[in-house]
């Protein structure tokens, strides 16, 4: 049996400047597979960076739980934090489908990836267009020829639990901020990321949206 992607681009909406003209998601149908299991042992990161290379030292942050495996809610919406850095670049976001979770997945779709513009030290939040099966998010700079490894690594899923109720009232809060800025220690709070910005961030962090 076959199921649609989980996410489906305009092909005309391959590098979107930001602020301007991102696809929106709408929620589509939930599709049967086994994600209690995907919850307890997708190998994810949601902190990507960290690396002695210069560009892709730079921290970058999907806020999902701490377990990197994140239900959103009917807006479907999505953010990243992005940490400190000279010489900003270009960050790249995939999505593909998670494999071998039964006959409902679906596989081997290469789904276009999605350029935002250098930005400098602050929040982005993103709204996808839909979701009917487990997807593995990646995100990195896109660094020319130097390794952009660790990724921040997520998976999207569909079957909420209170951790991702937490996550989506914070990002729906962060949204009422859009334009404007944050209290980074509050951010921080709500996010469950005081170990990862624990010095050197500005009192107060710019929100950034698309759409």
């Amino acid at each position: 049996m076959s199921v649609a992607p989980l996410f489906r681009y305009s092909r005309s909406a391959r590098r979107l400047p930001l602020l301007c003209g991102f696809a929106a998601f709408a929620l589509a149908p939930a599709v049967s597979f086994a994600q209690n299991d995907l919850r307890s042992t997708f190998p994810g990161n949601r902190v990507g960076g960290g690396t002695r290379a210069q560009c892709s030292a730079r921290l970058l942050v999907h806020l999902v739980p701490k377990t990197s495996v994140y239900a959103p809610d009917s807006t479907l919406q999505i953010g990243l934090l992005e940490g400190h850095t000279a010489t900003p670049k270009p960050l790249e976001l995939n999505f593909r489908p998670k494999s071998g979770l039964g006959s409902n997945q679906t596989s081997g779709v290469k789904l276009m990836p999605i350029e935002l513009p250098a930005s400098t030290v602050g929040i982005t939040l993103i709204k996808l267009e839909a979701l009917t099966a487990p997807s593995v998010w990646q995100s990195f700079y896109q660094c020319g020829d130097e390794t952009v490894y660790p990724p921040a690594v997520s998976v999207l899923v569909s079957d909420i639990r209170p951790a991702d109720t937490r996550v989506q009232k914070a990002l729906a809060e962060l949204r009422r901020h859009c334009g404007g800025t944050v209290i980074t220690t509050e951010f921080a709070k709500d996010f469950d990321l005081a170990d990862v910005m624990r010095q050197g961030w500005p009192a107060l962090l710019p929100v950034r949206c698309l759409q």
